[in-house]
């Protein structure tokens, strides 16, 4: 009887030894194997911006470094919504990435249903990289400087007006804050996208706009547009002279342009923590910041955990904005 219990026991610890190592070599498996197949990139905007930009630069060197074919899949419309919808219901085994910006931050809020979860339906692999928005005016105008901006809006209330690329875009959200945090109010001006309202601003149709540098700074050359200054904590190395938000006299302004990648959620961990090692020796190439750079992108990096906190607090931001402004996308 004792020798039957010893086996007994003895089989008892090698089946549970078995299990435990292939709990620990299951992840591994996992990750190593990882990608034995095309990857897809899904981009929610059009080709040519940023964004496009973006996908292509990290699936020629996703496809260089893993010799997988990396896939830029264009899916445009519903204000990111609809590529966004195709990546939440792909399968989360690492072979579905989605580029996300400024809206999937801010949509959940300006948006009365959306067909997915944004907070649930992905998992974060790595913030890309942030681009400062500027806040101009029309050269010739009388607003020279923030602080005139600041007194002829609080002289009279909604009498200044600013360009956007329509409601709920990132530059009508970014005057909203812009509002808030100075105790403003002035009246917004909708257009169908940045070069017309930066067009009409440099006409002198609209006195202000906030947008970012790259769409700026074609018409702050040509001396139609001057430049107040760039909602950062720091200033540009692109535009140095310029001073920030809180130099010029309104501390607490902070709003960027951002971008990253997620995953379904779902995905295996390891999976992520692959991806987000080799993204993080991507952006630190030289020819990629070199891109960066051109398109006035600072990058970024770090891990998928300082990604969610990242992504957690521009939710908890954009929902205050929102909703205190009654604000709801076109």
């Amino acid at each position: 009887m004792q020798t039957f219990q010893r086996r007994r026991a003895l089989l008892a610890a090698a089946v549970g030894a078995a299990l435990a190592l292939a709990f620990v070599a299951g992840p591994a498996r996992a990750q190593d194997s990882y990608p034995a197949k095309p990857i897809r990139i899904v981009v929610p905007y059009p080709a040519g911006g940023f964004n496009d930009t973006l996908g292509r630069l990290v699936a020629n060197k996703l496809s260089a470094a893993w010799k997988q074919p990396v896939i830029v899949d264009n899916k445009p419309g519903g204000g990111t919504v609809i590529g966004t919808q195709a990546a939440a219901t792909a399968p989360a085994d690492g072979y579905t990435l989605l580029v996300v910006q400024f809206p999937f931050a801010a949509n959940p809020w300006l948006y009365k249903s959306l067909p997915y979860d944004s907070a649930k339906a992905f998992a974060p692999v790595v913030l890309a990289g942030r681009s400062p928005m500027l806040i101009v005016s029309h050269a010739a105008g009388p607003l020279r400087t923030l602080g005139d901006v600041l007194a002829a809006a609080k002289a009279k209330p909604g009498a200044l007006n600013y360009g956007s690329s329509g409601s709920g875009s990132s530059n009508h959200l970014a005057m909203a804050l812009f509002e808030s945090v100075s105790g403003t109010r002035m009246t917004q001006v909708p257009y169908k996208g940045s070069t017309p309202l930066l067009t009409d601003l440099a006409g002198g149709q609209v006195d202000l706009a906030v947008d970012l540098l790259p769409h700026a700074l074609p018409f702050i050359q040509s001396g139609k547009v001057r430049a107040l200054a760039i909602a950062s904590t720091k200033r540009s190395p692109l535009m140095p002279e310029l001073p920030t938000a809180a130099e010029a006299g309104v501390p607490g302004y902070e709003v960027s342009s951002w971008h990253g990648f997620v995953v379904p959620a779902g995905t295996p961990q390891p999976v992520i923590d692959k991806l987000n090692r080799e993204m993080n020796a991507i952006f630190a190439m030289d020819d990629v910041k070199k891109v960066f750079a051109q398109q006035g992108v600072v990058p970024d990096g770090g891990t998928p955990a300082q990604f969610q906190r990242f992504i957690d607090s521009q939710m908890a931001l954009w929902k205050k904005v929102v909703q205190d402004g009654r604000i709801t996308a076109e």
